[in-house]
């Protein structure tokens, strides 16, 4: 019997320590950007130099000239919903592992096919899909734990940005969606009796991304007689209207807008009226 009781304390006791949960040493961070017409995951370990050396010969942590699991535990990883050009490359979409080579100048930006791998455990060089070299910049503010993060990120190109310590490492990306947006906006401009929204779209496309004014003062038009409630479509058509030197209209359109804007009680748009207004 008090052998069972034994048996029974020790069992209870361990299932209780199974049960303690304690912070990662190196926690995980997920990270969705939306880029393009599609989305970028980022899922990577963070791990923080705790007083040892970095990004030296023989250094604690990424010692320069070996590859690196860019990250701690598994293997970084990097998920594209659309195809998008890295290192003058067209990567297709879907998940790849990140490595890289640091350097004293320059590092080496690696993608993977070893989605799965431990870290550096089962890489292999013959699943690496583009190699690109980027310039390693310093920084003077220190930064103790790793970060991975996406900056400048514009209608077609961002930054993947790396920052350890006192370096920060840029990978640029691209993707082309010109092409595809116009052949959305001119197939649905084609259909007999178009969405009156899809003229407003027509208007944005053609005045932000084709610089075409009078085809976006033609699409804006349509758009503000189809909803002639919409101050933000008046304050459109009134920025069109100025860059195409018709400061009478344009005039007219922004204080069309502000009066629109001031019955919604939206003070952002009665704001940006004015100051249109002022610079005619």
């Amino acid at each position: 019997m008090k052998k069972l009781f034994v048996l029974a304390a020790a069992f209870c006791s361990a299932a209780t320590f199974g049960q303690v949960r304690m912070p990662a040493p190196s926690p995980t961070q997920t990270i969705t950007q939306a880029f393009g017409l599609g989305t970028i995951q980022l899922v990577y370990s963070r791990p923080s130099i705790k007083g040892r050396s970095l990004f030296k010969d023989n250094s604690d942590l990424a010692p320069l000239g070996k590859l690196w699991r860019t990250g701690a535990n598994g293997a970084t990883r990097i998920t594209f919903s659309d195809r998008v050009m890295l290192g003058g490359k067209l990567l297709d979409t879907g998940s790849y592992a990140i490595y890289t080579r640091p350097g004293k100048d320059y590092w080496d930006v690696i993608l993977n096919k070893g989605i799965n791998n431990g870290g550096l455990d089962g890489y292999k060089e013959s699943e690496d899909v583009v190699s690109v070299k980027v310039k390693a910049d310093k920084i003077s503010n220190e930064v103790e734990t790793f970060t991975m993060q996406f900056d400048k990120v514009l209608p077609e190109s961002c930054e993947l940005q790396l920052l350890w310590g006192n370096t920060l490492v840029r990978v640029p990306m691209s993707v082309n969606v010109k092409d595809r947006i116009r052949a959305q906006v001119e197939k649905s401009l084609a259909v007999e009796s178009p969405d009156p929204n899809v003229y407003a779209a027509a208007a944005t496309y053609y005045y932000e991304w084709e610089k075409d004014l009078n085809k976006a003062l033609v699409n804006i038009n349509k758009a503000t007689q189809a909803n002639p409630k919409a101050y933000w479509l008046f304050m459109t058509q009134a920025r069109i209207q100025k860059d195409l030197g018709d400061k009478v209209a344009a005039k007219a359109s922004a204080e069309k807008s502000i009066a629109l804007a001031t019955e919604a009680k939206n003070d952002d748009y009665v704001r940006q009226g004015n100051d249109l207004i002022r610079k005619l």
